[in-house]
């Protein structure tokens, strides 16, 4: 019997690829137009909770409790990657949240609906810087396989993308018009495919069980 390598996609990385997906159909303009504003909004809210689900997972992961004096360098800067990105998404809860109730009430429903907001994308812009920093000494973090260069610097750029957004989807004071729409829809979408690649492509966990040996 040949050893059997059982490759399985972490926990939280489950939740990241799902919000990843509603993220990404929500800023798709042919899904918009089809289904209107309230289903696109909702989209944009359901996408938040698995994000803030997988985000709690990956805080409880990485270092159960905040760093102490004497941690190592990479588990520190591993947390609090983990904390910051976790506040990240509970604002994203609370302005998806928001822009659905509104959403729902024709007499204020904004036609553009929700975009990344400022805060939640500082909050994913920072995470993602730590998260680089806590890279550097990989083999020095409580699971060396939670963080890969590859996946890092992705979210890194998923980041960015989300911050362009929050740039377009800024309502011009007097006008109500947005800076950019187009920006506003792209940043998020490719923000969005920038968090699942490094979902499926960096946060599996590989798991490798031998059996013995049977020879003939």
């Amino acid at each position: 019997m040949t050893p059997d390598r059982i490759v399985r996609l972490r926990r939280e990385a489950w939740g990241f690829a799902v919000g990843s997906v509603f993220f990404a159909l929500g800023a798709v303009p042919i899904y918009a137009d089809a289904v209107g504003v309230v289903f696109t909004n909702l989209t944009f809210f359901v996408g938040a909770i698995f994000f803030t689900l997988a985000a709690l997972i990956q805080l409880v992961l990485s270092g159960r409790r905040p760093p102490r004096r004497g941690a190592n360098r990479a588990d520190r800067w591993d947390w609090w990657a983990a904390a910051v990105q976790f506040a990240g998404t509970l604002f994203f809860n609370l302005s998806t949240a928001e822009a659905l109730i509104t959403a729902m009430n024709a007499d204020t429903r904004v036609g553009d609906g929700w975009r990344p907001d400022a805060f939640g994308s500082i909050c994913f812009l920072v995470a993602s810087a730590f998260a680089v920093v806590a890279t550097t000494e990989r083999e020095g973090l409580w699971d060396p396989r939670a963080r890969t260069w590859r996946g890092t610097w992705l979210n890194m750029l998923g980041s960015v993308f989300f911050g362009v957004s929050a740039v377009g989807a800024y309502v011009l004071p007097g006008t109500g018009d947005l800076v950019s729409p187009l920006w506003a829809n792209l940043g998020t979408l490719l923000g969005a495919l920038c968090f699942l690649t490094a979902t499926l492509l960096s946060r599996r966990s590989i798991d490798v069980e031998a059996g013995p040996q049977v020879t003939s």
